[in-house]
């Protein structure tokens, strides 16, 4: 999903639109998290860019586009630019930690 949301609206008042385009984004990332992964991966990540303008965008988490979004809104601006990219990943497993000393659970 590439788009840029106009948060300005004649007959919609702005929080009810920034709701709206929150929906639409939770959708498509809900929608592309349902579809069938392909042999070999272990979970669609998602490439995010956010910014007022396409040329401007930084790469942002997922979990921070609500925040980067209310920003935005805070700000006053009119519009906005979202770039959500599904990608296939397999999952990082970090190597065990060290023994834990018995010594720390004896009372």
């Amino acid at each position: 999903m590439k788009k840029t949301f106009q948060i300005t609206h004649p007959k919609i008042k702005p929080a009810r639109r920034v709701d709206a385009i929150k929906s639409e984004i939770k959708k498509y990332i809900k929608r592309e998290r349902n579809k069938t992964l392909p042999e070999g991966a272990d979970y669609w990540d998602f490439d995010c860019k956010f910014g007022l303008t396409e040329p401007t965008a930084d790469v942002v988490h997922v979990s921070a586009i609500n925040k980067a979004i209310d920003a935005a809104v805070a700000s006053g601006e009119e519009s906005f630019y979202v770039e959500v990219m599904v990608k296939m990943a397999n999952r990082q497993f970090q190597a065990p930690e060290s023994e834990i000393d018995e010594a720390d659970f004896e009372e």
